[in-house]
């Protein structure tokens, strides 16, 4: 396997990527009432208004767990403890989405969860090493892993997009250890799998989509994207084996700028128009795409736009630039301030008369 892990990493890739759609398939051709999303007062925060399975995450984590075993059996030194930590936090936020799916989960149950998924990891070696206290960088863990939980949550408001976005995150990741030639990290074949099941899954969920991921999936992608990110971009280093701080904040702030921009401007607005920010509706950036006129493909196809965009610039930062300066920093940072002002000036449009549904 060490002979060649490149073609080892596209087997598993193309493995899942078959297992996802023949899953998600089957699924969708014997779901009755299970999942079901959609209907009631979910029409309050979803954009569709028809009412299909939210089995999408199931497929994920199934998937998940073939890769791994698979893995495990070909590889002697996977199961580390920090492996352990991401995967048994990552089952967490799996059950987290389940029990909503099923039971729509108290907002505190769902907070309460995430945090232990934060501590899972901190217990078991994954925590951001940004500050010279631990203390801090523990605090800063846990407010990563929650907010990127629920960020990964409230952008799954529109079909394709939270797969999309978190494609192309995952696709950031995998293409800096590529380039660094870190291909024996553990984390890679959690990365290379869930790969292969969003985008098998993706056949169902394009609009006009047969299928949702359900908090299941969300919750699932939400601490699978935060745990690989701490360990990837995060902590990563340079080209040169360098560890540098600015260098890794805007790696990270790049390959996440467009969940973190669309919360971002949700929490402005909500708390400006004297709501809670924790309570859904229909003003995210997606849904304001398509008050402007966009169709769902469109605006689908502006964030996969954005997030090309956000992946090249990401690679770039983790891979290719050898002597980082604050002039990197300026200009990657141009880059966010960018995206936001023009979401966010178009999240602030009142859609035309008869447009919000």
């Amino acid at each position: 396997m060490e002979e060649n892990p490149g073609l080892i990493y596209l087997i598993f890739f193309i493995s899942a990527l078959a297992f996802s759609f023949i899953i998600n398939g089957l699924f969708l051709k014997f779901a009755k009432t299970l999942g079901i999303r959609g209907n009631n007062n979910r029409n309050v925060i979803r954009w569709s208004t028809g009412s299909k399975p939210s089995l999408g995450g199931i497929s994920f984590y199934i998937i998940f767990l073939l890769t791994i075993i698979v893995f495990a059996f070909l590889s002697g030194d996977f199961l580390n403890i920090q492996t352990m930590g991401l995967f048994i936090a990552v089952t967490l936020g799996f059950l987290l989405g389940l029990f909503d799916d099923a039971f729509n989960t108290r907002p505190w149950i769902k907070f309460f969860t995430q945090v232990l998924c934060g501590l899972v990891l901190i217990v078991t070696g994954t925590s951001i090493e940004f500050f010279g206290s631990d203390y801090l960088n523990y605090f800063l863990t846990l407010f990563w892993v929650v907010g990127i939980m629920n960020s990964i949550n409230m952008l799954d408001n529109m079909d394709g997009i939270a797969a999309i976005v978190s494609v192309f995150i995952l696709l950031s990741m995998v293409a800096g250890l590529f380039v660094r030639g870190d291909l024996a990290n553990p984390s890679i074949i959690m990365i290379i799998g869930s790969l292969g099941a969003l985008v098998g899954f993706l056949f169902y969920n394009w609009s006009p989509s047969k299928m949702f991921m359900g908090d299941t999936g969300s919750q699932f992608l939400g601490i699978l994207l935060a745990g690989t990110g701490i360990i990837v971009l995060w902590n990563g280093t340079d080209v040169g084996g360098n560890h540098m701080l600015s260098m890794n904040f805007m790696s990270v702030a790049v390959a996440f700028s467009l969940p973190v921009i669309d919360t971002t401007t949700v929490f402005i607005k909500r708390i400006a128009n004297r709501r809670s920010p924790f309570v859904g509706g229909k003003d995210h950036t997606t849904h304001h795409l398509s008050y402007i006129g966009l169709s769902e493909r469109q605006v689908a196809l502006v964030f996969i736009v954005l997030s090309i965009l956000s992946l090249v610039f990401a690679v770039i930062i983790t891979s290719f630039i050898r002597n980082w300066n604050n002039l990197h920093v300026a200009g990657f940072g141009l880059y966010i301030i960018l995206v936001f002002t023009v979401l966010f000036i178009i999240a602030n449009k009142p859609p035309k008369t008869g447009s919000e549904k």
